[in-house]
């Protein structure tokens, strides 16, 4: 992910703000309905070897249960572009409808053509990008879909310290589907991204999100250098959940990556009158 396409189209503000920012980018905010509330928070970090940051995040301060991390391929055209395109359609396609395997599909694919079809307008050389996305399916956000095409990961974080957090994605890498590499390329590049035709059948996985978890969305250049556990000693610290996420993508860079490190968690508490509620049956039960 070395190669800058010159003259990327113009952007929106916070996109553009996002991908110009050299320091980690963090940010955190909190969505509620009648029982459950969200804390959502992401930090994202420009790559030293890129002059902007091809990764792209959903807003934090949206009003819909759906969040989007998106990376840019790098070596490929307006790779900038096409990941910011891509967040701003899905959340276009998904924020104002109900979300099922379905529509989530629907608009991964509507969003394949259209990037490619943008990036052929703009570009004489193909691009696209890999992407990670949850949406809620229900009013107690505890129903979630996770869906991605590429190697942008998902994992479930739980609250116990001594449990690491799971992986709910396999990349889709040529290793793990079994298929050869182009030439020059490496059987861990991604087989299947957005924006070059080649998505196929968008994975999409139902998901359980209990009390006191998260959702956590990275980038490659995050996995790829931190591990699993230690990605949830530093999740599970005591600062403000965007101080963390900052943290997370600084230690990406600390161990060696020189590629954009992008997080974005979702932690799902219940509200006040949901959990006293929960301890009434309880007693009622016993």
């Amino acid at each position: 992910m070395s190669v800058v396409t010159p003259r990327e189209p113009a952007l929106p503000p916070q996109y553009r703000e996002m991908q110009q920012q050299r320091g980690a980018m963090a940010q955190q905010s909190q969505l509620s309905t009648p029982w459950s509330k969200l804390t959502i928070a992401a930090a994202t970090l420009c790559g030293d070897a890129h002059s902007v940051n091809e990764d792209s995040h959903s807003p934090v301060t949206g009003s819909a249960p759906v969040f989007v991390v998106a990376d840019g391929v790098g070596g490929g055209a307006l790779a900038a572009w096409a990941s910011c395109q891509l967040v701003l359609r899905l959340h276009r396609a998904l924020d104002r409808r109900r979300v099922d395997p379905s529509s989530v599909r629907d608009a991964l694919l509507e969003a394949d053509r259209d990037i490619g079809r943008g990036l052929a307008h703009r570009s004489a050389g193909p691009g696209a990008a890999t992407v990670a996305l949850c949406a809620a399916t229900g009013k107690l956000l505890s129903k979630w879909l996770v869906a991605w095409v590429g190697d942008c990961r998902v994992y479930r974080l739980g609250p116990a310290p001594e449990t690491g957090p799971e992986l709910l994605t396999c990349d889709d890498t040529y290793r793990h589907l079994s298929e050869t590499p182009p030439r020059g390329g490496s059987p861990d590049d991604p087989a299947r991204m957005v924006g070059n035709g080649a998505v196929g059948v968008p994975n999409v996985e139902h998901v359980e999100l209990r009390c006191g978890e998260a959702l956590v969305l990275c980038s490659d250049g995050v996995h790829k250098h931190i591990e699993a556990a230690d990605m949830g000693e530093v999740l599970r610290q005591g600062e403000p959940l965007g101080t963390r996420c900052q943290h997370l993508v600084e230690l990406a860079r600390q161990r060696g990556s020189h590629d954009d490190a992008t997080v974005l968690v979702v932690r799902r508490d219940l509200k006040p009158r949901l959990r006293l509620l929960r301890h009434m049956q309880a007693e009622f039960a016993s």
